[in-house]
C-alpha cells in the first residue's frame, strides 16, 4: 500500500500513468468499449465505474494545458441523438473541473475515437455500465 494513491488503482495502473509522457493519451473505457480489440495496452477495472475512475486517474496526472480538447468524449451518433442523454457527463464534468482548471472538453466521433484510442498509450477498461462513458485524457505537465 501507498499513502495518497486511490485504492482503485492498481500497481499496473500507476506503472503505466508514470510511463506516460507529456501528449500521451489514456482511455477511459466503459463496459461496452472494445478494449481488447483497441488498446495496445490495456489495464482492467472490472467492477469500477467510470466515474470513480476518472476521479482517481484525475488525482494523479495533469491535463494538457497546450491541448484543446484535453478531455475526450466519444459523441452521440446520429441515431442516438434526441433517444440518448448521456448524464455521466455532468458527472465527469464536474470530476475534472474538481482536479484541473486547464480542463477543455470536446467530443469526436465513435469511430474517430476508436482510431485515437488505437494510439493511445493505455485503455483502461472499466465496468462502467452508462453507455457513451468513453473518454481520452491527454497527460500534461508535472
Amino acid at each position: 500500500m501507498l499513502k495518497g494513491i486511490p485504492k482503485i488503482v492498481s500497481p499496473e495502473l500507476i506503472k503505466v500513468l508514470c510511463e506516460m509522457g507529456h501528449g500521451d493519451e489514456i482511455v477511459i473505457a466503459d463496459g461496452n468499449f472494445p478494449s481488447e480489440n483497441f488498446g495496445q495496452r490495456v489495464i482492467r477495472a472490472d467492477g469500477i465505474g467510470g466515474a470513480e475512475m476518472l476521479d482517481a486517474c484525475l488525482q494523479l496526472i495533469p491535463l494538457d494545458t497546450y491541448s484543446d480538447p484535453n478531455f475526450i468524449l466519444m459523441k452521440l451518433m446520429e441515431c442516438d441523438e434526441g433517444k440518448i442523454e448521456p448524464v455521466i457527463w455532468c458527472d465527469y464534468a464536474a470530476i475534472a473541473a474538481k482536479h484541473d482548471k486547464n480542463v477543455r472538453i470536446g467530443q469526436i466521433g465513435r469511430f474517430e475515437f476508436y482510431e485515437r484510442a488505437k494510439n493511445a498509450y493505455a485503455v483502461i477498461a472499466t465496468g462502467e455500465a452508462a453507455v457513451y462513458a468513453n473518454i481520452i485524457l491527454k497527460k500534461g505537465v508535472i
